[in-house]
């Protein structure tokens, strides 16, 4: 089995692509849900909907998020009543929320729950969610302490961020099936998501780090900085004002005590002896995915690398 921590875009492009490169069945994505948050009564899980719609082929590849095609007569109908439809959500996107919350209230867990919508999408691979407890990313900014949308899509990104509060975190608890998963790992893959906000949550739940640290299977990092800049979103904006180098060394530094490799974009080549000062294995490679074609082509680059590591460990032992 391959494991890959995801969140936002490019988790979820990249999970694609190992869906595309594995045997049915084959993968499990460990997705944040600390953007999770309630709107209109619903229980809304932005990185779970996108990592769902993107391995379901039904995303909306302009921005790579919401259901291909989608309308937004409800939002239209809300926005007549008054209220400002700051979150775009698509009806089919309505859709998804409504039995998701219909199934909470009921006292069913969000883990079973994601594994029933996501099979009637027909996705094969195993989507678990870093909790079933409650945890919300606050970001800290000059303009106050802001809940993650607010930031995101409320004031598009436009605040510095000082500082990152995973609140809850503490009392949650990872599930069983995402220890097991991580323990029963062949290869472990960090997707190229946002570090501080999409892999942070994961990472924040007690024995999350410590069991990423004590795997049998390697852990390999993808960059989500190529070129000193994010593919998408703030993360290198957020990495600057936290304190952190923006480029590829930066996020490898903030991986370094777990993962055992890291990959890297062509135009970072020359950041490849600095990664491997960390005491990281270093693989170069295109990690700019467009398409399907190119997600396919870098979970085998990635695949074939992590699998050329447990051989060396193997080996070792």
């Amino acid at each position: 089995m391959i494991v890959e921590l995801a969140g936002g875009v490019g988790g979820a492009k990249l999970a694609r692509g190992l869906a595309l490169a594995l045997p049915a069945g084959e993968l499990t994505v460990i997705v944040n849900t600390g953007d999770d948050f309630d709107l209109y009564g619903l229980r809304i899980c932005p990185d779970l909907d996108t990592v769902m719609y993107t391995l379901a082929g039904i995303v909306d590849a302009g921005p790579g998020w919401g259901v291909a095609g989608d309308t937004v007569q409800t939002l239209n109908a809300i926005s007549r009543y008054g209220r400002d439809p700051w979150f775009k959500l698509g009806d089919q996107d309505f859709a998804t929320h409504i039995l998701r919350t219909e199934r909470l209230r009921s006292g069913d867990l969000l883990t079973d729950v994601t594994a029933e919508l996501a099979s009637a999408l027909g996705v094969a691979a195993g989507m678990l969610p870093m909790t079933n407890d409650p945890v919300a990313t606050l970001l800290d900014t000059p303009a106050g302490r802001l809940a993650f949308q607010d930031y995101f899509v409320g004031r598009r990104q436009s605040d510095d961020v000082l500082g990152v509060v995973f609140d809850g975190a503490e009392r949650a608890r990872p599930t069983e099936q995402v220890m097991e998963a991580i323990a029963a790992a062949e290869i472990i893959v960090v997707a190229p998501s946002n570090p501080i906000v999409s892999i942070g949550p994961i990472l924040a739940l007690p024995g999350v780090e410590h069991a990423l640290t004590t795997a049998t299977a390697p852990v390999v990092a993808v960059s989500p900085i190529v070129g000193g800049r994010a593919l998408k979103g703030p993360a290198d904006r957020m990495l600057a004002t936290l304190g952190h180098e923006v480029s590829a060394v930066g996020v490898a530094s903030l991986y370094a005590s777990f993962i055992d490799a890291f990959v890297i974009d062509e135009s970072d080549r020359e950041l490849a002896p600095r990664i491997e000062s960390l005491g990281l294995r270093t693989l170069v490679t295109g990690t700019v995915m467009g398409g399907d074609e190119d997600r396919r082509r870098l979970a085998m680059d990635v695949l074939a690398f992590g699998r050329r590591l447990r051989a060396r460990e193997l080996t070792a032992r």
